[in-house]
């Protein structure tokens, strides 16, 4: 036993808990021979699928090396900016200009961009770690 189940898991329970909640309220199912060679290539085929996705994010990740995103911000006339750039409006800008979705949580800035100029941002994501530019200009 021990800890609790996510979906996709196999448990071993108690069986009266099995029995009165578990199952009754399909929150689970028994474990048969056929069930778990089900459950071992629906596991098998979400593993590759996984793969797949990780490759390609890696090759669109390496495809960004050394790009420059610009983004046009309202500023004041020293340079700041009226509000601070994080990851989601880095990945917003990426997706509109190079047509690439990249997770935003993959997207790591030193700190939040306030003033314009080019700031270097680095994105690591599936195992592929990049620089790249975001250029912020100042909207006339």
């Amino acid at each position: 036993m021990g800890g609790v189940g996510k979906k996709g898991d196999i448990k071993e329970v108690k069986d009266g808990y099995a029995l009165n909640l578990l199952i009754p309220q399909r929150l689970a199912e028994q474990a048969t021979k056929e069930r778990a060679a089900q459950h071992a290539a629906e596991q098998k085929k979400n593993a590759d699928a996984r793969a797949k996705e990780e490759e390609a994010l890696a090759a669109l990740v390496a495809g960004l090396k050394g790009e420059r995103i610009e983004m046009k911000l309202r500023a004041t006339e020293k340079g700041g900016l009226f509000k601070s750039v994080g990851a989601e409006e880095v990945a917003s800008a990426i997706l509109a200009q190079k047509r690439a979705r990249v997770p935003s949580g993959s997207i790591e800035l030193k700190a939040p961009i306030k003033t314009t100029g080019e700031h270097p941002v680095t994105i690591s994501a599936a195992g592929t770690t990049i620089e790249m530019v975001v250029a912020i200009v100042a909207l006339t």
